[in-house]
């Protein structure tokens, strides 16, 4: 009966000790990384969009800078989010943040479509 336990002992430990799924509040890097770049990929997608708009209209001002600041904050969202998916090491709703990445991929995508438009539109007006 002894060595029964003694067999069964090294797979008891081993249950006991695996890491526990994160909750729905739990922060870890890979959801902070993902997070940061959804906000500046989303910040590209709202500076391009308003870029875009106004790109066309006389006295732009300095449309061509805005599109370039959306091209560039595309361009860190999809760095971020690229970087994210390819160190997290489970799939999503684990909570590596792979689901955000995803997202921050497209917006920074988004992003950076929308500067591109508003940087070929204020140099067709200009």
């Amino acid at each position: 009966m002894s060595v029964r336990f003694m067999l069964a002992a090294p797979e008891a430990v081993r249950v006991a000790f695996q890491p526990v799924a994160a909750t729905l509040f739990t922060m870890s890097a890979g959801r902070l990384g993902a997070t940061v770049a959804a906000l500046v990929g989303l910040t590209g997608v709202v500076i391009g969009g308003r870029a875009a708009r106004s790109a066309g209209r006389m006295g732009a001002g300095s449309r061509p800078s805005r599109a370039g600041l959306a091209l560039i904050a595309g361009l860190i969202a999809m760095a971020l989010g690229g970087l994210v998916v390819a160190t997290s090491d489970s799939g999503i709703g684990t909570g590596n943040g792979r689901g955000g990445a995803f997202v921050a991929l497209m917006v920074g995508l988004i992003s950076m479509v929308l500067g591109g438009l508003a940087l070929a539109r204020s140099r067709r007006a200009g």
